[in-house]
């Protein structure tokens, strides 16, 4: 069954993180993939997320997938027990899943059973595509990316930082132009969107949830 947990700032919702998992994190192995975040150098927040994962008891084995062997990549993603992709530019993200052969690993390890952490622009990954992206990212941080065909492993188009201040304007701009061609599923940096086999729920850090549009 297929499980994701998908957040726009997973500092926000770390707590629900440990509740969906549903076990005893403490030696829990996850592969931490940051590629997302090198066109924006979010050096910082990569470097947060890793010392919360550290908090909560995982071990935390990164994987630059651009500069990795395949034997590298293979193994990471098959002996982890989680696959962590961090935020940044979901078009360069998609660009180096695609020419490193991550991307077709992760969805087959997501498709048998393994649970996927995706923080904003690893949300969207998941998507069926990634095109309604191009008003929050920029398309022209991945020349080499040939074509916006995503993970596909949901089938709903999450829409990262909904009511965040500095993104507000690119988001609703999202919704308008989207919200009547795909299923969008807006969701703020307070919430998280949880998948279980078929069904999606949203949980906020202040409530005990609600379903999903």
């Amino acid at each position: 069954m297929r499980r994701l947990f998908l957040a726009s700032l997973f500092k926000e919702v770390s707590h629900i993180f440990e509740n969906f998992a549903n076990e005893n994190l403490t030696g829990k192995t996850v592969t931490f993939i940051p590629i997302a975040a090198l066109p924006d150098k979010l050096d910082f927040h990569i470097k947060y997320s890793k010392e919360l994962l550290a908090r909560m008891g995982l071990i935390v084995d990164e994987l630059e997938i651009s500069t990795a062997t395949n034997l590298e990549i293979v193994n990471k993603l098959e002996n982890n027990d989680y696959i962590y992709v961090a935020g940044g530019n979901t078009f360069f993200l998609l660009q180096e899943m695609n020419s490193s052969g991550a991307g077709n690993l992760i969805k087959k390890q997501i498709n048998a059973g393994k649970l996927f952490i995706g923080e904003s622009a690893g949300a969207i990954l998941a998507a069926p595509d990634i095109e309604y992206a191009r008003d929050t990212d920029n398309p022209l941080a991945a020349p080499h990316l040939k074509t916006y065909d995503a993970l596909d492993v949901i089938d709903f188009y999450p829409v990262p930082h909904y009511k965040d201040e500095s993104l507000m304007e690119a988001v609703e701009k999202v919704i308008a132009k989207y919200n009547t061609k795909l299923q969008l599923v807006p969701f703020s940096n307070s919430q998280a969107i949880l998948v279980m086999g078929k069904e999606k729920q949203i949980v906020s850090n202040t409530d005990d949830g609600e379903v999903a549009r």
